[in-house]
Formats: C-alpha cells, sequence, structure tokens
C-alpha cells in the first residue's frame, strides 16, 4: 500500500464529508510519533498518553488553520512539544513542586514503572535524560533519539539553529559528564 502523503490528508481534511476520514489517516500515521515524541519528554508511560490525547485534540480543532509554512509533521511536533512542556508545568504545580522535587518525583516514578530491561548504561542514560530541563529534554531527545535536523526544530521552538545546537551540545556534554562519573567506581 502506497503511502498516504500529508497533501492528500489536507485535501480530505478540506472536506466536510471526508474530514473524519482525513484525521482517522492522520492519526495511523503520525500518532506512534506524538506518543514517543510526548513520552520522551514527560517521560511517564500515562502523562504521554494524556499529553497525546491533548495534542490530537488540538489537532483536530486546529489542522484547518494549518499554513504550511512546514511540514505537517514540523507542525505536529510542535504542537506535542508545546503541549508536553506545558503539561509538566500543570503537573508540578498540581504536585506543589520545584524543578528539582519534580526531577526526584520522575526518578522515583520511572524506577517504579520501568517495565524494560536495559543495560545499567541505558538506565544510567534514561535518568541523565530525566535530570535535564524539559526543554533541554525535548531538544535532546528530538536529537539524539529521532536525529530531527536543526532546521526543522527551529521551525518547532521558533528559536535559532544555533541555540537548539548549543541546548543539545550542554546536554550531551552534562550526560556525558554524568555518566563517566557513575560509571567510575
Amino acid at each position: 500500500m502506497p503511502e498516504i502523503t500529508d497533501e492528500f490528508i489536507l485535501s480530505l481534511f478540506s472536506n466536510e464529508k471526508t474530514k473524519e476520514k482525513a484525521f482517522e489517516l492522520l492519526l495511523k500515521k503520525y500518532q506512534k510519533h506524538i506518543y514517543y515524541s510526548a513520552r520522551r519528554i514527560t517521560t511517564i508511560h500515562e502523562d504521554a498518553d494524556d499529553v497525546t490525547q491533548n495534542v490530537c485534540i488540538k489537532i483536530w480543532k486546529n489542522l484547518d488553520k494549518f499554513r504550511s509554512e512546514s511540514s505537517l509533521k514540523t507542525w505536529i511536533t510542535r504542537i506535542c512539544v508545546n503541549e508536553a512542556l506545558t503539561y509538566i508545568e500543570k503537573k508540578k504545580r498540581l504536585l506543589n513542586l520545584d524543578d528539582d522535587n519534580y526531577t526526584e518525583f520522575l526518578l522515583v516514578s520511572h524506577a517504579d514503572t520501568s517495565t524494560v530491561t536495559a543495560s545499567q548504561i541505558e538506565q544510567f542514560l534514561q535518568e541523565e535524560i530525566v535530570k535535564l530541563p524539559p526543554k533541554q529534554r525535548a531538544v535532546f531527545t528530538m536529537r539524539y533519539y529521532d536525529e530531527t535536523p536543526y532546521a526543522e526544530m527551529s521551525k518547532i521552538f521558533d528559536t535559532s539553529e544555533s541555540a537548539l545546537k548549543a541546548s543539545y551540545h550542554f546536554a550531551a556534554e552534562k550526560i556525558k559528564k554524568n555518566i563517566s562519573e557513575r560509571l567510575t567506581f
């Protein structure tokens, strides 16, 4: 079966009779991307599910306003990143936690819900990623896992490529340093 193009999805969405089918195709194409983008930022499965649902609602409500200034994937990722960062801020307020205490909460939650068997270094990497500030975590995971180009991330975060490169570099150096210290027994 040939890949469904974004242009095809958008053309279906513009017609009231095929709008729901277009949305169904969009979700089929992008739902995993949305979930994993949200999961890497929130780090908790249930939170990523909530963010994914919120993102899908926002896409449904706003897809007719998509202006094709970037790719559909970039537009969706931008919604996802913003929604995940907003979700984290709301959750911190709800739990009455500052940044440090929220990081501790995530580390405990991650340890309690981790069902994935991983090597010790992989576990260290995940723990160090969780310690990054949310926006830096988003930049690092998009670049490290998805190999998202800086030009595309620039559109998602509405910031310069050089700022994103610096953010990624600082995150990577911090992670390397901390893992090295943990491995020095």
